[in-house]
């Protein structure tokens, strides 16, 4: 079982040649995909399903939509996670949140074993969520950029201070 550990890069593993070309945005495709598809699928079947329904008056209909568009909704929110690096810093989108982030601002990367997704130990001694970066579907694409996050930490950002 392959995991990411929280061993930072050393003389004899420089993090450059693995930190990828910015800008570069970090999602969860498969997550995003299934979600997307089943918002759509979600919303078509309800509507169809109000249209064809016989004895339904207008005001009916009309909440068959809109509650084919409120668990739409819903779906597209929970599809809206991304990590977005830049020659500046990062903005971390979570469902409801942004946060941009300095390079100064990142201290680590964390993606351990049994974690939803991706942590960032901030210079204010506190943790943020990247939900971006989560093993959830594809769990080797989350580990990968995980590592290149984490690379792009280490050569941009000022560090750990211990």
């Amino acid at each position: 079982m392959t995991e990411m550990r929280d061993v930072p890069a050393t003389p004899d593993t420089p993090a450059g040649p693995d930190a990828p070309a910015l800008p570069v945005t970090f999602r969860p495709s498969r997550t995003r995909a299934v979600l997307l598809t089943a918002a759509l699928a979600i919303f078509v079947v309800l509507t169809v399903i109000a249209m064809m329904l016989p004895k339904l008056g207008p005001g009916e209909r009309l909440s068959f939509v809109l509650t084919a568009a409120l668990l739409s909704g819903v779906l597209v929110l929970l599809a809206r996670p991304k990590v977005v690096a830049d020659e500046s810093g990062v903005t971390v989108v979570n469902i409801v949140t942004r946060r941009r982030l300095d390079w100064a601002e990142i201290l680590h990367v964390n993606l351990r074993v049994g974690d939803p997704w991706v942590f960032i130990d901030l210079s204010d001694g506190t943790s943020l969520p990247a939900l971006g970066i989560q093993p959830g579907i594809a769990r080797e694409h989350a580990i990968r950029d995980a590592r290149a996050l984490r690379a792009l930490v280490e050569t941009r950002g000022v560090g750990d201070p211990e």
